[in-house]
C-alpha cells in the first residue's frame, strides 16, 4: 500500500482539537487498512520546540519544518495563534506548499493558508467568526461562509473543529475506499459523511433563539411540523398575537422573518430526508411543505445551486448493515 505521509503545522496558540481530530482520523484510517504506513504522521513547528494550545496543553513536536520530509498532505489547524502569525511561519508555508500533494486547514488555519498566497483565486471556508476577516484581508480568495468544508483542487479547507474530521474522513474515503472511511467513523462514533456543503449552522442555530415563551414554542413547533401550514397568520394564531405584531415580535427576537425561518426549516428537513430515507422525492415535498416537487427544485436550486434528484445522488447516505 502506498504510504501517504501526513504533516500537522504546530505553532503557539493552536486549537488542539483541530490537531487531534484530523489525526485520530487518519492514525484509525492506518488501522483499520491493516497497515501503518497508510498514513505516517509527523508533527512540525518552526524550531522544534514544543507549542502551548489555547486550551492550555502543551504539545511536542517530531520535528522542525524545515526538517521534515515533503508531505503528501499538509495540514494547517487553527486556533488564536493564526490571527496574528508569525511572519517566518508564513514564509515557510510558502515554501513548503509545492512538496506537497495537497494541502488542507481546519478552522482558521485557512488565515494562514491565506497569508502565504495559497489561496488566491480559490474557493475556501473557514470558521463561521472569521469569514469576514479572511475576505476583507485576503480580496483574491473567494470566500464561501457557508460549507463545512470546501474543496478545490488540491486544496481542502473546512470550518469549526468538528468540520475537520469530516473533511479528514472524506479523505480517507478518497485514498482508501468507503470501507475502510466506514470503520473509522464507526470507531469514532460520527457521522461517515456530513456533505461538504452542508450548512455550517441548522436552521435553528443560524437564527437567534426567542427569548419569549410564545416564540420559543413557535420555532419549536415550525421544526416538528414543516410539513403543516405555517404562513404568518397560522404561526401568529399558535403565539396568541395578531400577525403584525407577531412578524415584528419574532424577526426583533430571533433576526430574520418568520417566512426565512421556515424555508430553512423545510430545506433543511427536505436535506436530510434526501440523504437518509428512501423517500421519493414527490413525499418529501409534501412532508416538508413544498406542495409539489417543483416547488421543492425551486428552492434547492436557488439556496443550493441543484437540484433534489441530483443532490441525492452526491449526498445519499448508504443505510449501515
Amino acid at each position: 500500500m502506498t504510504e501517504r505521509s501526513v504533516l500537522v503545522v504546530l505553532f503557539d496558540q493552536v486549537q488542539s482539537l483541530d490537531v487531534s481530530g484530523p489525526v485520530e482520523v487518519f492514525a484509525a484510517a492506518a488501522t483499520a487498512a491493516g497497515d501503518p504506513a497508510a498514513y505516517r504522521i509527523r508533527t512540525a513547528t518552526l524550531d522544534g520546540a514544543p507549542v502551548r494550545t489555547s486550551s492550555g496543553l502543551t504539545l511536542v513536536p517530531d520535528t522542525t519544518l524545515a526538517a521534515a520530509p515533503d508531505p503528501d498532505t499538509l495540514l494547517v489547524p487553527g486556533g488564536p495563534g493564526t490571527r496574528s502569525p508569525d511572519p517566518e511561519l508564513v514564509d515557510r508555508l510558502r515554501e513548503r506548499a509545492p512538496g506537497a500533494r495537497r494541502l488542507v486547514s481546519v478552522c482558521t488555519g485557512a488565515l494562514l493558508l491565506a497569508a502565504a498566497g495559497l489561496l488566491d483565486g480559490r474557493r475556501a471556508t473557514t470558521h463561521w467568526g472569521a469569514t469576514e476577516l479572511l475576505a476583507r484581508n485576503h480580496p483574491l480568495v473567494h470566500v464561501d461562509p457557508d460549507p463545512i468544508y470546501v474543496r478545490d483542487g488540491e486544496i481542502s479547507t473546512s470550518a469549526g473543529v468538528t468540520s475537520g474530521i469530516d473533511l479528514a474522513l472524506a479523505l480517507v474515503e478518497e485514498d482508501l475506499g468507503r470501507d475502510v472511511a466506514l470503520a473509522v467513523a464507526r470507531r469514532l462514533v460520527v457521522f461517515l459523511r456530513r456533505p461538504g456543503n452542508q450548512a455550517q449552522f441548522s436552521a435553528q442555530l443560524a437564527a437567534q433563539t426567542a427569548r419569549s415563551e410564545p416564540l420559543m414554542e413557535v420555532q419549536s413547533w415550525i421544526s416538528e411540523h414543516p410539513g403543516d401550514d405555517l404562513s404568518v397568520e397560522a404561526l401568529a394564531g399558535r403565539a396568541r398575537l395578531s400577525p403584525r405584531h407577531f412578524a415584528r415580535a419574532f424577526r426583533s427576537e430571533t433576526g430574520t422573518t418568520p417566512g426565512r425561518y421556515v424555508e430553512r426549516v423545510r430545506l433543511e428537513h427536505a436535506r436530510r430526508l434526501l440523504e437518509e430515507s428512501g423517500d421519493g422525492v414527490e413525499e418529501i415535498s409534501r412532508s416538508c411543505g413544498y406542495g409539489t416537487p417543483e416547488a421543492m427544485r425551486r428552492a434547492f436550486v436557488k439556496t443550493l445551486g441543484t437540484a433534489p434528484a441530483e443532490y441525492r445522488r452526491r449526498f445519499r447516505v448508504a443505510p449501515l448493515p
